[in-house]
This record gives C-alpha cells, sequence and structure tokens, in this order.
C-alpha cells in the first residue's frame, strides 16, 4: 500500500471511531449520614475515569464536603484514587466525582493466541492474579462443566464470548436480590442479582476455563438513544474483560459490547479491588448513606 493509500485508510479508521463516540457526563454523588459528630475519618473514592484506547478523560474533579486535603495516587490495579482523611466533627459526609469523557468502542486489534498458550507457564505466571478464584467469583465445579459445554471447542476469543452469554442467559437482573458481600455461587443459585453479580460469575467461569479475566467498574449510559443534553438517573455499573493475547471487554448483564455508552472507572479482581468508595470513621453509628448518579450525553 502506498503512503497515500495508508493515510486515507488511516482517517477512514478514525472517522469510523469518532462516528461511534460519545461525549458523556457523570455526576456521582454519595452522602454519609451519622447520628452524632464524627470525630475523624480516612477515606478513598475511586471517582476518576481512565484514560484509554477506548476512552478519554477531557475532566475529573472529586470534591467533598466538609472540605478536606485530598491527594490522588494510582492503586496496584492501575485506579486512580483520592484518598483523604478528615479531623473535624462532622455529622455528614458528602462526595462527588463529576466528569467528562469522551467514550467508543476499542477498536486496537491484537493477535489472538490459542488455548496452548493460555495454558503455558509464562501467561500462567503473568497472569496468576486474575486467573485465581477469589471469594466474591469462586464457582463450583458443575457449573464450571455447563459453561465448558455452552464454550465446545471454540477458540479462546469466541469462548470469551460464548461464556458471558450462557451467564446472561441463566441469571435475571433484579435490583435488592443481593448485597454486595453476596458471592458468584450465591447469586447463581438464586438465578438473580444485579451487574456486580453477574460480573463476578462470569469473572469466575471464565478464570475456571483458563482465561485471564478482570472485574471493571465503571457507570453506563441506560439509554441506547440518548438525547443531547438530557440527564438521565444512572447508576454504576461492573462488566468483564478476559484476555486472549489482548483484552476483550464485554458487558454481560445487557449482552453488549462495550462501547460509548460505558465509562471506565477501574479494574481488580473482584469488587473488592475496585469500590467507588470505601472508609472508616470514629464515632457515632452510622445512619446510612445515599448514592446518586446522573449522566448526561452531551455529543
Amino acid at each position: 500500500m502506498t503512503q497515500s493509500g495508508q493515510s486515507q485508510t488511516q482517517a477512514a479508521s478514525a472517522a469510523r471511531a469518532s462516528a461511534h463516540r460519545w461525549r458523556l457526563q457523570v455526576v456521582h454523588r454519595t452522602a454519609f449520614h451519622y447520628s452524632g459528630a464524627v470525630r475523624s475519618s480516612y477515606n478513598e473514592a475511586r471517582l476518576t475515569p481512565e484514560s484509554s484506547n477506548r476512552q478519554t478523560t477531557l475532566r475529573s474533579r472529586v470534591e467533598i464536603e466538609p472540605a478536606a486535603t485530598a491527594y490522588g495516587y494510582r492503586d496496584y490495579w492501575g485506579t486512580t484514587v483520592t484518598a483523604f482523611d478528615l479531623h473535624q466533627p462532622h455529622t455528614e459526609l458528602v462526595v462527588t466525582g463529576t466528569s467528562i469523557v469522551e467514550a467508543g468502542p476499542d477498536l486496537a486489534e491484537h493477535d489472538r493466541v490459542g488455548w496452548t498458550a493460555l495454558a503455558s507457564r509464562e501467561v500462567r505466571d503473568q497472569f496468576g492474579e486474575l486467573l485465581t478464584p477469589t471469594a466474591l467469583t469462586t464457582m463450583d465445579d458443575d457449573v464450571v462443566a455447563q459453561a465448558r459445554a455452552a464454550v465446545g471447542g471454540a477458540r479462546p476469543h469466541e469462548a470469551g464470548a460464548r461464556v458471558c452469554r450462557f451467564v446472561g442467559e441463566h441469571m435475571e437482573y433484579l435490583s435488592g436480590a443481593t448485597n454486595v458481600k453476596t458471592n458468584a455461587m450465591q447469586a447463581w443459585a438464586t438465578g438473580k442479582g444485579v451487574c456486580q453479580d453477574i460480573s463476578h460469575v462470569t469473572v469466575g467461569l471464565l478464570r475456571a476455563l483458563g482465561l485471564p479475566a478482570r472485574y471493571v467498574s465503571g457507570y453506563l449510559h441506560p439509554k441506547p438513544d440518548a438525547g443531547i443534553g438530557q440527564p438521565v438517573t444512572g447508576e454504576s455499573h461492573a462488566w468483564v474483560e478476559w484476555w486472549d493475547g489482548g483484552w476483550n471487554g464485554f458487558d454481560p448483564t445487557n449482552s453488549v459490547d462495550i462501547g460509548a455508552r460505558h465509562v471506565t472507572l477501574g479494574r481488580g479482581r473482584d469488587y473488592g479491588d475496585v469500590p467507588p468508595f470505601k472508609g472508616l470513621f470514629s464515632g457515632p453509628k452510622s445512619e446510612g448513606h445515599t448514592v446518586t448518579v446522573e449522566v448526561t450525553r452531551l455529543a
């Protein structure tokens, strides 16, 4: 191909990518309420979206009330963390993450490997933590056998997609059926759960079949036909990625590829590695917390 031809091809690819990208604003607000004055608290917020091949974070800020000095760092899994502590009496703590992100499908290509390469010592050493089941993702042998039957003789790339569809066909999305401590087998046994549970089951089965897999935390605009400038109520979302020479993403809860409606915050072995907020405090008991997520398509 001539240099001119290559330029035209690259321009066409860029145009296709641009056509499939959305600009989204996400406002994630968490308010903690206490029965009296809390003397001190130590906190971590994971509310800053990443920048990657498919996603560019144009602007992001984390606001804290009462005001606190915060510092940011990347955790072990590469997620941006805003850490802060408070040492003044407070009866409420409000943390708001506001971000503007351009997102689309991941159009990057990679050379795919087969099952023999995935079973090699080199791959298993490199991805050991993402092949080992956790307390939240462990699946029983009989369910693994069902997933293996659903995969059949498929190569790793298609096998990953089949596992995602297998889980989606056997689990119903139902808010309130589980909680953050529910593990994958408990959710599977009920056949119901939220995106966190469905992703935990999927990650557990992918790993059991020999595919390195990770849990992804983020947001999803709920309307594929969203109008420009119309705020809608959203929520934190979760999906999965598996490795077959490169990373592939899929949303098993909605049975869709990762695309313009998905905003990635971070990744880990399971939800425990990427909660939007965690911390501890000294003082009277908590009266609970409220979470709101508002998502707006800007372009």
